[in-house]
């Protein structure tokens, strides 16, 4: 379980194939862990939102074994040699919830449609799959490239997010382009709520805004 709060960036130092799918090697670049985190063989550490097992360390270089699975349904698959990631040890019992519950588990690859670099109100559109949008509740939470956001807006194709200056600084958000494409996860517990109507609902009604908004959620 993470939190969506970013603790470093690091950079893909080797991508080296498999019988699975690869070895991915990253470069933390002097990362220092915070209240009290030792990273250690076994470790679960977010990778840009995806909830990865730590199985090597050599110095600051940490190795994961990415499956063909993951690489295919996430935008892993596109990393290249000196790409950055974002980087998130597991919550500790011990740590402020500063974020929401991320479980690591992507929900699908969104595109960046647009993005208003305005240094007052800097905003990123991205288009998720159209399955998520069922999940995308404005003012609600979202995590993008492991990033724990608040949606400023959505239509029925896009969401929208307002960033601070220091997320664009602190994370690789800050280095978007229109075209590229993030990991997606949708609030688990939105999730958890739309799968108990769904199930709850005897005309099989699909679950959308409307019906969310009916049961009480959102605006």
């Amino acid at each position: 379980m993470f939190t969506g709060i970013v603790q470093t960036m690091g950079s893909v130092a080797a991508l080296t194939p498999t019988g699975a799918g690869v070895r991915l090697e990253i470069d933390t670049e002097g990362w220092v862990p915070d209240r009290g985190y030792r990273p250690a063989l076994g470790d679960s550490i977010a990778v840009s939102g995806v909830c990865l097992t730590l199985a090597a360390i050599e110095g600051g270089v940490f190795g994961f074994d990415v499956i063909s699975e993951t690489l295919a349904k996430t935008s892993l698959g596109r990393l290249e040699r000196g790409s950055r990631v974002n980087l998130e040890p597991a919550v500790l019992p011990t740590q402020p919830m500063g974020g929401h519950f991320v479980q690591g588990h992507v929900d699908g690859v969104g595109a960046v449609t647009a993005i208003d670099a305005d240094p007052a109100d800097w905003r990123l559109t991205i288009r998720p799959p159209a399955s998520m949008m069922a999940w995308m509740v404005a003012k609600g939470s979202v995590c993008i490239d492991g990033v724990s956001l608040t949606l400023a807006d959505r239509d029925a194709e896009t969401i929208t997010i307002a960033l601070i200056p220091t997320t664009l600084e602190v994370t690789t958000l800050g280095s978007l382009k229109v075209g590229d494409t993030v990991n997606l996860e949708g609030d688990v517990l939105v999730k958890a709520i739309g799968h108990t109507l769904r199930a709850m609902s005897a005309s099989e009604e699909p679950v959308d805004m409307d019906l969310l908004k009916r049961a009480g959620f959102g605006d």
